[in-house]
């Protein structure tokens, strides 16, 4: 299941085929797919990424993370909303800043190209077995 961040973009785990010299690997690793204001991105270039139809999406789960918080979900979209907003006001005024998500990875700008890059444990978490290879193709 992917969830979708409103106005940021949309994290999922995709399986992911990969021929080795002997077998065949099937592999689960974390994407980003962005979905930000095209006018926050100006000078910008972001990889494409693109979330298979099959798998489902749904939308920032705020009632659950106010279970986790203790804040109520209406604060939790609301934080969330202006955090997005802010970071794409960052983005158009040049600033180049890194946005970071716990224990999942950070989005950040190098060289003019916004890239997600998802901490090791993150992929770990996910693909056991076949670490080394989810890693790379990641």
């Amino acid at each position: 299941q992917g969830v979708l961040v409103p106005g940021l973009g949309t994290f999922a785990v995709v399986h992911e085929q990969v021929d080795g010299a002997e077998e065949v690997y099937v592999i689960r690793r974390p994407v980003f797919q962005l979905d930000m204001d095209v006018s926050c991105l100006r000078e910008l270039m972001f990889p494409t990424v693109m979330i298979p139809d099959d798998i489902e999406i749904a939308p920032l789960d705020y009632w659950w993370l106010s279970q986790t918080t203790s804040l109520p979900p209406d604060v939790l979209r609301d934080c969330v909303e202006e955090t997005v907003l802010l970071y794409s006001y960052q983005l158009r005024d040049r600033q180049r800043l890194a946005f970071a998500f716990g224990d999942i990875g950070v989005l950040s700008c190098q060289d003019n190209v916004l890239c997600m890059r998802f901490h090791r444990s993150c992929v770990e978490k996910l693909e056991s077995w076949d670490t080394w290879v989810a890693l790379l193709l990641t």
